[in-house]
């Protein structure tokens, strides 16, 4: 009789499996789905600025970001905060609101541009097949989150990465379309040619 007893009397594991136990927490109910992010951030880099005041000085953070979809748009970023999460969070805002869309021809630029910003000076040239990202630091830093893959570059110059990355930016903002770079040499040359005559 104690046998019986003791076999329909449901043991303490399966009461659990059956409903009883630790409640499902509520905020795994509430999430969904977890999001794509839809803009890539890179933190260039962050500096420690100071301000002199009269009781001393003053430090915070200065952080350059740069955001890109990996397809044709980007952005670059500055801002300062008490710390570094809040100088980054800045940034990228600040990147998100000031995109620039780039014509892309085969993972490449469709012509070359030379921009000069202040005292930094940014080469960009397109590429064959194959090439990769021919460039480094900041350049690179920006050209990654775009959907360039064949790329030649030269930084000259200052090498303040604020203003070569803002240089970059510029001269991805210069690239025009390939057929109107073209109509664009054409018109060019045509007033030359006359005077040749």
């Amino acid at each position: 009789m104690a046998e019986q007893q003791r076999t329909s009397s449901p043991q303490p594991n399966q009461a659990n499996r059956q409903g009883g136990g630790r409640r499902p927490d509520r905020r795994d109910r509430n999430a969904g789905p977890p999001q794509e992010k839809l803009f890539e951030e890179y933190v260039i880099s962050i500096d420690r600025v100071a301000r002199v005041v009269k009781g001393g000085r003053r430090f915070r953070f200065k952080a350059l970001v740069v955001v890109g979809d990996k397809k044709s748009k980007v952005g670059v970023g500055v801002s300062k905060g008490q710390d570094v999460q809040t100088a980054v969070s800045k940034a990228t805002d600040v990147a998100k609101k000031n995109l620039v869309t780039i014509p892309i021809v085969n993972e490449t630029i469709p012509h070359d541009v030379e921009i000069k910003l202040s005292g930094a000076r940014v080469m960009l040239k397109p590429a064959a097949p194959g090439t990769g990202v021919i460039a480094g630091g900041a350049v690179r830093a920006i050209i990654g989150v775009t959907g360039i893959r064949n790329l030649l570059s030269k930084s000259l110059g200052s090498n303040n990465k604020v203003n070569i990355a803002y240089a970059t930016i510029d001269a991805l903002r210069a690239l025009a379309p390939r057929e109107e770079w073209l109509t664009r040499k054409q018109s060019a040359k045509q007033p030359a040619s006359k005077e040749a005559k």
